[in-house]
């Protein structure tokens, strides 16, 4: 009953047994990093869905993901398991990103959509994810989605500039409204104009120098 309490605090149970006879037990518990449930509530905000994946036991994975805010819960997965339940997670729909430190969690961080590696773990999970985290914190994994937003949201405004500019902008420099309207466009106009959009697109994208971590 009191190994059965302390699983259910998010604590590991070890017993201990002498010449076969159940002696004592200990409770082994990981502590929570500082910020991790702010970190998590964040990303609920963003619309992100979030899952542990762990070898612990059910109950005290349980405990921990409802102590800190986790939506699901995959416990009792063999290191060489994770990569095969991040393909599971992907074939529900969806783009599955996965965050890990450690050597077992290679194959893992290769699958996933997003490998997103902590820069205080081994060289060889860093390897294989698509990001690092400078620091073991969190919310640099909010942060990370955060920033790939807005430069996905960038490169999607530059793209639509150029091609609404260069629609609209290269018939006119190559006459085709000088016999209705006898408008015509000088060369060097017509330069000038490609200049301006790429002056547009290159402002645009600096625009990103001013994301502010959260």
């Amino acid at each position: 009953a009191a190994a059965a309490l302390h699983a259910g605090r998010g604590a590991t149970p070890v017993f201990l047994a002498v010449d076969g006879k159940p002696a004592a037990f200990l409770a082994v518990a990981d502590a929570v990093k500082p910020g991790s449930a702010a970190a998590l509530a964040r990303l609920h905000a963003m619309g992100v869905t979030t899952a542990m994946l762990t070898g612990d036991n059910t109950r005290t994975a349980e405990a921990v993901a409802a102590d800190i805010g986790i939506d699901r819960v995959l416990a009792e997965v063999m290191p060489g398991d994770k990569a095969s339940e991040i393909s599971r997670l992907q074939a529900e729909g969806g783009t599955v990103a996965f965050v890990g430190d450690g050597i077992n969690d290679a194959p893992a961080l290769a699958g996933a959509d997003v490998g997103i590696a902590i820069g205080t773990g081994t060289d060889v999970a860093i390897e294989a994810g698509d990001v690092v985290l400078m620091s073991g914190d969190l919310a640099g994994v909010a942060n990370a989605i955060a920033l790939g937003r807005r430069t996905l949201t960038t490169i999607k405004q530059n793209f639509l500039w150029a091609y609404l500019y260069n629609v609209l902008l290269i018939p006119v420099a190559a006459g085709l409204l000088y016999p209705f309207a006898g408008i015509l466009m000088h060369p060097i106009m017509a330069a000038l104009a490609m200049s301006v959009s790429s002056v547009f697109v290159v402002t645009n994208s600096l625009r990103l120098n001013r994301f502010r971590m959260g």
